[in-house]
């Protein structure tokens, strides 16, 4: 008995093993079956793949507005910063034509404050300001871009725009903003975002060109 009792060892821990391995199989082929290929684009080119970003997302203009621009950007990125007031300017003109989407899509790095800046902006929107501090952020871009602590430079922001600070500064670390910078974030890779400011009007991705002027973007709109 004692001659067959490593033989049997042998046979068990084979049979366990075999057993595993076409566990795992089965595991993996039914995995693949769950996953859908992605969906073919209409022209049957590269498959598209755009998943939504952050609802609500932060828009100002009508939603049943004839044209939609949809921005990604950072607030820390002086190119952002430069084209700010190109989205203002054709705000004002166009008025209900025009609905303007924000989506987060900081850059760290290089930008250290972009996450900080995004997490008060969005901080802010849960107190129904986003925009008040949007543009609080954009306006007084260079005062904070190269500070050492920005929190106290964002907590005056938010006390002038007429935050609750306290909730304000408990916001910044609540699971919806993280959320919500993730959902755009993912959104913006979805399109193919690779840096800030993309543009997309009535989903299509506008040249630099066009965005960096406000002669461009009113001309982009204007086509619509």
């Amino acid at each position: 008995m004692k001659r067959l009792l490593p033989f049997v060892i042998i046979i068990i821990v084979l049979s366990v093993g075999v057993g595993l391995y076409l566990y795992l199989k089965g595991s993996a082929e039914n995995s693949a079956k769950a996953i859908p290929p992605p969906a073919a684009s209409p022209d049957g080119g590269t498959p598209t793949a755009a998943v939504p970003g952050a609802e609500p997302a932060h828009a100002r203009g009508p939603a049943n507005a004839p044209v939609i621009v949809e921005e990604f950007a950072d607030f820390q990125c002086s190119a952002c910063g430069g084209v700010y007031p190109n989205f203002k300017a054709v705000e004002g003109e166009f008025g209900s034509r025009l609905q303007v989407i924000f989506r987060e899509f900081p850059l760290t790095p290089p930008h250290e404050h972009a996450v900080q800046a995004a997490h008060a902006a969005e901080a802010a929107g849960m107190q129904g300001k986003f925009w008040e501090m949007h543009d609080m952020l954009y306006e007084n871009q260079k005062a904070w871009a190269e500070a050492f602590d920005v929190r106290p430079i964002f907590e005056d922001y938010a006390r002038k725009i007429g935050l609750d600070v306290e909730r304000f500064k408990s916001d910044q670390t609540n699971e919806v903003v993280e959320t919500r910078l993730f959902l755009d974030g993912r959104r913006g890779h979805s399109l193919g975002v690779k840096g800030t400011p993309t543009v997309f009007l009535n989903g299509v991705e506008l040249p630099w060109e066009q965005v960096k002027s406000v002669e461009g973007l009113r001309a982009a709109v204007t086509k619509r």
